[in-house]
């Protein structure tokens, strides 16, 4: 079942959580925060497990800029 994407806050302390996003950040170098990045896409897209939904945030994430 396909459904809208969410585009409004969600997540339980979103400060927090973007804070301790950026804390994984701490200390690499740009090729290895690049491979976490990808990492994180790739486990958050596989929870997230739709496909219809997973198109929309792809578009608009392209769309944003």
């Amino acid at each position: 079942m396909s459904e809208t994407l969410h585009t409004e806050p969600r997540i339980d302390d979103p400060d927090d959580f973007y804070a301790r996003l950026i804390t994984l950040h701490a200390d690499l170098s740009v090729e290895q925060s690049q491979t976490l990045n990808s990492k994180l896409v790739l486990l958050m897209a596989n929870q997230i497990g739709d496909r219809a939904i997973l198109d929309q945030i792809l578009d608009a994430v392209r769309n944003r800029g």
